[in-house]
């Protein structure tokens, strides 16, 4: 990167000429860095209109780029080098300090994604966990991020779906040459994908989830366009959705299954334990060894153990912690609700509890609006509790999504918890923030980085007491149960992926450990086995997060304001954690 030269004068006169070329040097730097930016947000959001369309950006919402192609990852890489060619050109000393993250944030970036491409991982196109076959559903259903409120809207969709024939044969392609090489998945995880592809293949277009949004038509529509509309649906259901999730469904049965793995970490395909290295630094922004991860787990496992019991005991409950968890998984007190506007209306009521400490501990609150909602009956049994970020024009507000199955099931211990890291002040305030925040790039304001997010998102989950929550033993309990959740991720995600431990292992470690059925607990093991290292991201943010706190609580004494502090940490929206302390250091040496 270029140096800016100093140039001394001594005479007054040309000293007073020198710096007024210097001020229009660097305003011609900054508004290059800016063009430059904002030409590589229009160029993303045509290269990933998916994203666009989570965005709010509705102009290419007709469009669907095969990302998993060979040709789309040649384009990423030169996408990517370009743009670090241009960042060259620019000189980062001539740009002001909020430029100044943004040259690092982006160059970041463009290596990161060409790190990760060094890495065959569109042969693992498909997983039970995260994959398109997933989310295409959720978009066609009406309640996704695809909107249906104009005819224009409901023909966009259509020929976004024209295109998935030709995904799915490119992802059976990438998944032979996967078997070729030896990057497959574990047997374990594809005898999950099998029903997940079925019900797709239904006889019966009304029936299917992508007839959801027809269900939907806004009454406004012409007869004309209701009747054509209609008859395309069932047409793309029938003669394009339907072949497509059979034959993915026809591979992954006969031909996939018997060739899928039976190890179930990472580190077992070929330079796998480089890719999960990789991993770990995608999702922690860190350059921590897995060594040192497992230890920082088991080191949290032992200390929050210790910390259950201690609850455990002030309760007087006579047994041992894992009879308690039994107890609080079975007794009926815990399971107060019978329908789900019950469950619903308790969330709100932790809302209204925490609400008054939210000015103190907040001077800057999101101005999206936020709601909680029952999860779609056609997605609740696979779902878990999440957050939707409100679009960036604030048409759809943040969204807490509740699973609930079955009312009288649901279990109220740890839902003050929950609420602190899906809603507020966890996502919401932290997504909503950094969107509204019309000084950010555009690149900035939907950037994500795991171990900031979800590090947020559970330092948000310490900050109960301090806003009026917590005051049930049983829900700090289960505060405390979410906690070695996420320390035990560390253990367990290592354990799989580098150090050699079986699923079956993992899940044992797990049911030991915390409040959670085998039956659940197997789910998230599988889950970290899908998306290697994603996992280790909530602890170790939320780690430095607490550190950071706690080091200037200590250093400024009385001069530290905890409202302030909050603040910095969220102004700039995600950053690699080096970054978020630097930042942070500068705002203390203000204080």
């Amino acid at each position: 990167m270029k140096k800016l030269l100093l140039i001394f004068c001594a005479a007054a006169g040309l000293y007073s000429c020198k710096n007024d070329h210097t001020g229009a040097g660097e305003s011609q730097m900054k508004n290059t860095f800016h063009k430059m930016l904002d030409q590589y947000w229009e160029e993303r959001m045509q290269l990933f209109p998916l994203e666009a369309t989570a965005n709010g950006d509705n102009r290419y919402n007709d469009k669907m780029t095969i990302t998993i192609s060979e040709t789309f990852r040649d384009s990423l890489r030169r996408f990517c080098h370009n743009y670090l060619n241009q960042l060259d050109d620019i000189d980062s000393s001539q740009l002001s300090a909020d430029d100044q993250i943004s040259y690092r944030l982006f160059g970041y970036e463009m290596e990161m994604n060409l790190q990760q491409l060094n890495f065959p991982t569109h042969y693992l196109p498909i997983n039970q966990f995260w994959s398109f076959t997933l989310d295409l559903p959720t978009l066609a259903s009406g309640q996704g991020n695809q909107p249906f409120k104009t005819v224009t809207d409901y023909d966009n969709f259509l020929k976004r779906v024209s295109v998935l024939p030709a995904w799915t044969d490119t992802a059976i392609v990438n998944m032979r040459k996967g078997i070729k090489e030896g990057w497959v998945l574990p047997k374990s995880l594809v005898v999950k994908i099998l029903p997940q592809l079925k019900p797709m293949t239904g006889d019966d277009p009304r029936e299917s989830i992508f007839y959801g949004s027809i269900k939907l038509m806004p009454d406004s529509f012409s007869k004309e366009d209701k009747d054509r509309l209609t008859t395309a649906y069932a047409d793309m259901i029938t003669n394009t959705v339907k072949p497509s999730y059979q034959k993915l469904y026809n591979f992954f049965e006969q031909e996939y299954l018997p060739a899928a793995r039976t190890t179930d970490g990472i580190g077992a395909l070929p330079r796998g334990k480089e890719y999960y290295q990789n991993c770990i630094k995608y999702w922690t922004t860190t350059s921590l060894t897995p060594d040192s991860i497992y230890n920082l787990g088991m080191s949290e496992v032992g200390r929050l153990e210790h910390e259950m019991n201690e609850v455990k005991d002030a309760v007087a409950y006579k047994g041992d912690l894992k009879a308690f968890f039994d107890y609080l998984n079975k007794d009926p007190q815990f399971f107060p609700f019978k329908t789900p506007k019950e469950v619903l209306d308790s969330f709100w009521a932790i809302k209204k509890q925490e609400d008054p400490q939210l000015k103190r501990l907040f001077n800057h609150t999101p101005k999206s609006p936020f709601t909680i909602r029952q999860t779609e009956a056609f997605r609740a049994a696979s779902a878990s509790a999440e957050y939707n970020p409100p679009s960036e024009d604030g048409s759809r507000p943040g969204i807490f999504y509740v699973p609930i199955l079955d009312a009288t099931k649901f279990n109220a211990v740890g839902m003050e918890t929950l609420f602190l890291h899906e809603a507020i002040p966890g996502h919401h305030y932290q997504i909503s923030i950094q969107q509204e925040n019309k000084n950010l790039p555009q690149f900035r304001r939907f950037l994500w980085y795991g171990a900031y997010g979800e590090g947020w998102a559970l330092y948000s989950e310490t900050l109960g007491k301090e806003l009026g929550l917590f005051q049930n033993p049983y829900q700090y309990f289960g505060h405390l149960s979410d906690a070695i959740h996420r320390a035990i991720r560390l253990v367990v995600d290592v354990g799989i992926h580098y150090k050699g431990m079986t699923r079956e292992e993992a899940v044992a470690f797990m049911v030991a450990h915390e409040r959670i059925s085998v039956e659940e607990a197997t789910t998230e093991i599988e889950r970290y086995m899908a998306i290697p290292g994603q996992a280790l991201s909530y602890k170790i943010g939320q780690v430095t997060i607490s550190a950071e706190r706690k080091k200037y609580e200590e250093k400024l004494g009385s001069r530290f304001k905890i409202a302030s502090f909050h603040d910095e940490v969220l102004k700039n929206g995600c950053l690699p954690l080096s970054i978020l302390q630097e930042q942070l250091l500068i705002w203390a040496k203000n204080q």
